[in-house]
């Protein structure tokens, strides 16, 4: 069950809030006094936070919303600020306000319920989305898989991988790999944007790992178009000397020097229409098997799984 706290005493007005609100599996924490709520913050944080504006305000300014978003044992506790209409007629500092959403008194038991779910869903897109390239993260990623599966269309699910990406981050430091990142993400985007938007995804795995999610008949001008793009722009991120030379020496993970080509994309494919696919981890193994040998070819290169035709 999620555990709400409640802060103010006219926020569960009336039985049928309560009612309401356990019956879709909300345990509430009602209290009154900011001492009780402070506590319950620092000992057994809850899962959510509903308070009215006011709230201990008299005594401590601001202090159960500065708890909260200090606590470290869940860094990510929505807080959904309850106001009169008055309140924003005046005017609020949503700075000093550091809340995920508001609602506005007097409200009905399913209003509120449908702003938990509002901000529960914005808090966990917020926390996926990855840091760097701001594209939707892991979580994100497995539905978009799974969606794909039980979809009646064939869609192939793509995962891009940067080639050489750890020597040169070694060579270049990681403030330029970063932006390696950054051009690739931007490329990625722009691509299925202009080619393949209607529903498709691109989401971002962590470090140089991608995934992108297109309708099948879709996927070879797509990777052709991603590779082609990145082999344009991808030597304003490598020194002359380099480019020359067309490969650089760098330490392997053995502290052994070797020499590694330049950066290159390596596109696995897999099609959902192809298998008879149930869970979104099946994809994954089959693109870890492409992705070893679609690695094994020189320079910026895509590859289908095409085994096992329905």
């Amino acid at each position: 069950m999620k555990r709400i706290l409640i802060a103010g005493e006219q926020i569960i007005s009336t039985p049928e809030h309560r009612i309401v609100l356990e019956a879709k599996g909300c345990q509430l924490l009602l209290m009154k006094d900011l001492q009780s709520a402070l506590s319950l913050i620092l000992e057994d944080p809850p899962d959510m936070l509903i308070m009215e504006k006011s709230f201990g305000e008299e005594k401590t300014p601001l202090a159960l919303l500065t708890a909260v978003k200090g606590c470290l044992q869940k860094t990510n506790i929505p807080v959904i600020l309850v106001i009169d209409e008055r309140q924003i007629l005046s005017g609020l500092d949503w700075q000093q306000y550091a809340v995920d959403d508001f609602v506005v008194r007097p409200f009905t038991p399913e209003l509120l319920q449908a702003r938990i779910r509002l901000a529960e869903a914005r808090m966990i897109r917020v926390f996926d989305n990855n840091p760097l390239s701001r594209l939707p993260g892991n979580t994100s990623i497995l539905q978009a898989i799974q969606k794909a599966i039980d979809a009646k269309e064939s869609f192939a699910v793509c995962y891009i991988d940067i080639d050489n990406f750890k020597p040169y981050n070694d060579r270049y430091g990681f403030s330029q790999g970063d932006d390696v990142i950054l051009m690739v993400a931007r490329i990625a985007v722009n691509v299925v944007d202009e080619l393949a938007r209607e529903g498709s995804f691109v989401g971002h795995v962590g470090g140089d790992d991608f995934v992108f999610i297109v309708r099948e008949e879709k996927v070879k001008p797509v990777c052709e178009r991603i590779l082609a793009n990145f082999e344009v722009v991808r030597n304003m991120f490598i020194p002359a000397e380099d480019l020359k030379a067309g490969c650089y020496v760098e330490k392997d993970r053995q502290g052994r020097e070797t020499v590694f080509g330049l950066l290159s994309l390596s596109i696995a494919v897999v099609i959902t229409g192809a298998h008879h696919f149930s869970h979104y981890g099946e994809v994954s193994t089959i693109a870890s098997e492409v992705k070893h040998f679609v690695k094994k070819k020189e320079g910026s290169n895509y590859m289908i799984d095409r085994r096992s035709q329905v």
